[in-house]
């Protein structure tokens, strides 16, 4: 079966990997000292966690990654649909990027079982009404049963519960999604639509960024930098320092991908090249994270890369017995059922971490501590609407998928449904009975949020080989 053979296979290819190196790389001779400044303090503890960059290295890229990077081939993870036509919500929008890679091309071709989520008997997998609920009895049966009791209901009244389980979602929620029912909503590949440098830079760009960092960020005091500044994070407490972790460490993913798949040429020989030529850009990398070049912080950002991959891999492993209940529906009953297998394999394999972030020290102290939360998810929630404002398209479709992942798995770890003794297994029934779930949208993109975040540190290890060969 193609999930246990393909892990085979790209266990193999990212083992020999390192060994190779796209033709096109920036030259790095008489170059090494300026490289090995990005990785020299990129070692040893993580901050507010307990395992090390090393453990985490070596338990993505042998584990996670060739298992992930296979799952998200499979047609239920690669098509997510998304809304890239909203306005933007806090300034005049400032133009659209012209540059054809940044362009999305919309897929049509979608398989049926994801398009409505209808299983072989009919049952609509993408509704969230209990299907009992539609069932009648024959006039003659309700006439002729004394004890019959009445439980059809008015489209009113059904309207009124998916509204009323929406609100209740939206109290879970760290994130505004997309309403996929909008006309303007429409299916992507995301494998037909790779994340990668685009040439989206200048004011429209960093005005993005600026605005997460400064309006919506917990900063130290005394914070005199356009982006993320670390001198003074100390003073924040764990619940602020790992909020802002969290954002400069996706930042700092997007920034290696840039870097990883970067157009290196817009020609192929002396033809021009339909695609572009892409590939490292180790310049773009130090430019980036070199410490020089950065003040210092470009080894910390690295970390908080780390960082946010510790908070994805909990949440995977806290909602793992729910997300093993799950159909992974698209119609096809054979690749549906080796994608729950592979999806089972790859959640038993994140369980077996032993390092796992600890988000039950967080928002512990009565009151001050609810309000911290609920600040804290107000300030997430905003952020996901920033991504409206992102000019190229390209760059609006990753960033609102790495922040609805992430978002999801906020609500996962602080939503309090998944919460049990450590010493205990979830309670799958219970959860359940709380109505809490995960629409299609979410699952697919917390699993790509964190293979983009696996991605992330494989590609490190790339970089780091090819600067100091």
């Amino acid at each position: 079966m193609w999930w246990w053979r393909t892990c085979i296979l790209v266990v193999m290819v990212e083992t020999t990997r390192t060994q190779w190196f796209q033709v096109g790389h920036t030259d790095t001779k008489g170059d090494t000292a300026a490289g090995e400044r990005c990785f020299c303090q990129l070692k040893g503890a993580i901050d507010d966690c307990s395992c090390s960059v090393e453990t985490i290295d070596s338990f993505n890229n042998l584990k996670i990654f060739p298992r992930l990077n296979s799952l998200l081939h499979q047609n239920f993870f690669r098509y997510w649909k998304v809304n890239l036509k909203k306005k933007c919500p806090f300034w005049e929008d400032d133009g659209k990027c012209a540059i054809r890679y940044c362009s999305v091309q919309p897929c049509t071709d979608i398989p049926e079982g994801i398009k409505g989520a209808v299983t072989p008997n009919g049952i609509d997998k993408s509704q969230s009404l209990d299907m009992k609920s539609h069932m009648t009895v024959s006039d003659c049966d309700t006439e002729n049963a004394l004890g019959y009791l009445n439980t059809t209901l008015s489209k009113e009244s059904l309207d009124g519960f998916e509204r009323w389980a929406a609100h209740d979602s939206a109290q879970d929620s760290f994130c505004y999604l997309d309403d996929e029912s909008s006309v303007d909503s429409e299916y992507v590949d995301l494998l037909l639509n790779p994340e990668r440098y685009t040439g989206y830079v200048g004011p429209s760009a960093h005005r993005i960024w600026k605005s997460i960092y400064q309006e919506n960020c917990f900063k130290p005091t005394q914070s005199f930098r356009p982006y993320a500044d670390f001198r003074n994070i100390g003073e924040l407490c764990l619940e602020k320092r790992a909020f802002y972790r969290a954002i400069s460490g996706l930042h700092s993913s997007i920034n290696v991908h840039l870097a990883a798949h970067y157009l290196l040429s817009d020609k192929n020989g002396f033809a021009e090249s339909k695609d572009g030529v892409w590939g490292h850009n180790v310049e773009e990398f130090q430019r980036r994270f070199d410490p020089e070049l950065t003040g210092g912080e470009g080894p910390l950002r690295l970390k908080n890369l780390y960082f946010v991959y510790l908070l994805e891999l909990r949440a995977l492993a806290k909602a793992a017995p729910y997300l093993e209940s799950l159909e992974f529906y698209t119609g096809n009953e054979e690749i549906d059922s080796d994608v729950r297998k592979a999806v089972e394999d790859l959640l038993a394999v994140i369980q077996s971490f032993p390092e796992h972030f600890r988000e039950e020290t967080m928002f512990t102290g009565g009151l001050q501590a609810t309000k911290l939360k609920e600040e804290f998810r107000e300030h997430f929630r905003n952020i996901s609407r920033i991504m409206d404002c992102v000019g190229c398209d390209k760059c609006r479709l990753w960033g609102k998928l790495q922040v609805t992942g992430l978002g999801t798995a906020l609500k996962i770890l602080f939503s309090g449904n998944f919460d049990q003794p450590l010493d205990q297994q979830l309670n799958l029934s219970a959860v359940k009975q709380t109505k809490f779930q995960l629409s299609r949208g979410e699952i697919v993109s917390l699993f790509n949020a964190f293979g983009r975040l696996s991605r992330s540190i494989m590609e490190l290890d790339n970089f780091r080989q090819e600067i100091l060969r």
